[in-house]
């Protein structure tokens, strides 16, 4: 192999594997390999003003094609800015690859201006942080990154690329990575002991989570529900792992609280885990998940998963798809026709009931919505209609979800996707992301008025590259996920109820989405009334490059 620049040979082994873009906002000490792209035009490129949506963008993308995506981000204030997105990416299991530029090797004891430990930085957000301080290692690592957050459970890696070590020369050839097969299976007497603790539930529950979309497991999970008569809880949800259309789906655990999920939990005489841990809360509980004596059983490609948090029976590190599959047809083997005939019914009435209490909760929000005249549950119910069944959806409603996506059920795998991680913003350049990598369909974006501000200029980058996600602000003149938070600690705290904290209210001043929005090349519409969404979502849906819609879902202060 001919000596050449390391700059030259990263973006080499780059090609190598087919990357198309890379994301990023650029920066002086990345500029060799940056000016090296103008030999490299099937490279494209995307330009991004902030960090953040760069990495926000490559999520998008990376969760939509499942393959490594890489960002580019400016040394050690390029990367603060982006480890907020980054610690999105790790929690959604985002296979990406973020190399990050500084000066060299030779400043290290400088304490030069911009110097940090990039590394040190990174690891609590990447699978994998590393640095590169031989040129002759350059690709070697490369592979390995992308080797890395390419094999599940995926993630974000990081490598850090000295310009001193870029501008030196190597010989090291570029080869396409090879990611190892990870479709492995239990052996046979594993799933019997799986088979045998798991029969004869009464009361049993999965609860399943995006490991089972990684491995494409959505019929096979569809399968063991129907044969135990399993309700479905989600945890770590942020994929169509069972479409919530599916008789056994009873929806997801608690996000905040783990109180409220141990009230699931605890109720079960059976658990299977898949492709999640337990729980993932923000206030998790401690002890008593699980009943005394109920057996556990997780399955999973994540070793760290199981038996994480809470002691379980049987661990399974293996493929959900294969592992689901075998365990279906052992537990149907092991059932009697009474016992099957009561995991039939089981599924029957409970999916009977919670289409009630679905019915019930969406004849309130549509009340709700017509007292205050506000148009979102309408804007759904007529995107649905006009939308193509192959659009993609990118969900970061947060609050507004439960009225928007009734009628946008999440159904087909691939189709939907939901913020991850709880740092917000992730919403316009996911979905700009998404887009990317499905360029002949269309995308919608939803995010809130406060979760926009955080990458708004992504919208500029949208108009740069003609983008054209559609993309939606559910406008409620507030933070109101903490408002809705706050109001559940005053009951467990028994704090009587009181005007909400001043801070929580975004609606003074207004801010102007439409007039942003146009000033940073994309168009856009405000709709504050039903009778004004026919219009919007027609005037969206043609219009062939990125469009914003200001949809209010909700009255601020004044308003």
């Amino acid at each position: 192999m001919d000596s050449r620049p390391a700059r030259a040979a990263f973006l080499e082994q780059l090609v190598a594997d087919g990357v198309p873009y890379m994301f990023g906002n650029p920066g002086t000490v990345e500029q060799g390999f940056l000016d090296e792209l103008r030999h490299f035009p099937g490279l494209e490129y995307v330009l991004t003003l902030q960090e953040s949506v760069a990495v926000g963008m490559a999520d998008g993308y990376a969760r939509a094609t499942r393959r490594p995506t890489l960002v580019q981000l400016h040394s050690g204030v390029g990367l603060g800015n982006g480890i907020g997105m980054l610690y999105q990416a790790m929690r959604g299991h985002a296979p990406l690859v973020v190399v990050v530029g500084e000066a060299g090797l030779r400043y290290e004891a400088m304490e030069a201006q911009m110097a940090a430990d990039l590394v040190g930085m990174a690891r609590p957000v990447t699978k994998w942080a590393t640095r590169v301080v031989d040129p002759d290692s350059t690709l070697r690592v490369l592979r390995r990154a992308f080797k890395v957050a390419g094999t599940p459970p995926y993630g974000p890696v990081l490598v850090v690329l000295p310009a001193d070590v870029m501008d030196r020369h190597t010989s090291e050839e570029a080869v396409p990575v090879v990611y190892p097969d990870t479709a492995s299976a239990p052996r046979p007497e594993q799933i019997a002991h799986a088979a045998v603790l798991l029969s004869g539930a009464r009361r049993p529950i999965v609860i399943a989570g995006d490991g089972v979309h990684f491995a494409g497991a959505q019929q096979e999970l569809a399968r063991l529900a129907e044969v135990w008569g399993a309700e479905v809880w989600g945890a770590d949800w942020a994929e169509v792992n069972l479409s919530v259309e599916h008789p056994a789906y009873a929806g997801q655990l608690g996000h905040m609280f783990g109180e409220s999920s141990r009230r699931v939990t605890g109720a079960a005489d059976a658990v299977l885990l898949c492709g999640t841990y337990a729980l993932p809360e923000v206030f998790p509980a401690l002890e008593g998940v699980f009943g005394k004596g109920v057996p556990v059983v997780h399955i999973d490609l994540d070793t760290d998963a199981i038996g994480k948090n809470h002691p379980v029976d049987l661990g399974l590190a293996a493929d959900p798809k294969r592992t689901l599959a075998l365990l279906a047809g052992a537990l149907d083997e092991r059932m009697s026709d009474t016992e099957r005939e009561a995991a039939g019914e089981r599924l029957r009435v409970g999916a009977a009931e919670r289409a009630r209490v679905r019915a019930e909760s969406a004849a309130h929000l549509r009340d709700n919505a017509a007292a205050q005249d506000l148009p979102h549950i309408a804007f759904a119910e007529e995107l649905a209609a006009q939308l193509p069944a192959d659009a993609v959806l990118f969900d970061e409603s947060l609050t507004a979800g439960p009225a928007l996506f009734g009628p946008l059920p999440a159904a087909v795998p691939g189709h939907w996707h939901q913020t991850r991680g709880g740092s917000l913003g992730v919403g316009i350049p996911g979905a700009l992301g998404a887009q990317l990598a499905h360029p002949d369909r269309t995308v919608v974006g939803f995010t809130g008025d406060g979760g926009s501000m955080y990458t708004f200029q992504a919208l500029w980058t949208a108009a740069r590259h003609n983008i054209g996600a559609k993309l939606v602000i559910c406008n409620n003149s507030s933070y109101k996920l903490l408002e809705d938070n706050i109001e559940q600690y005053w009951r467990e705290q028994d704090i009587p109820a009181h005007a909400q904290p001043e801070i929580f209210d975004l609606s003074h001043p207004a801010i102007d989405f439409g007039a942003l929005s146009r000033s940073l090349g994309v168009p856009a519409v405000r709709v504050e009334k039903p009778s004004q969404v026919a219009g919007a979502v027609a005037d969206a849906l043609a219009h062939p490059g990125p469009f914003l819609i200001d949809l209010v879902t909700g009255r601020g202060k004044g308003q």
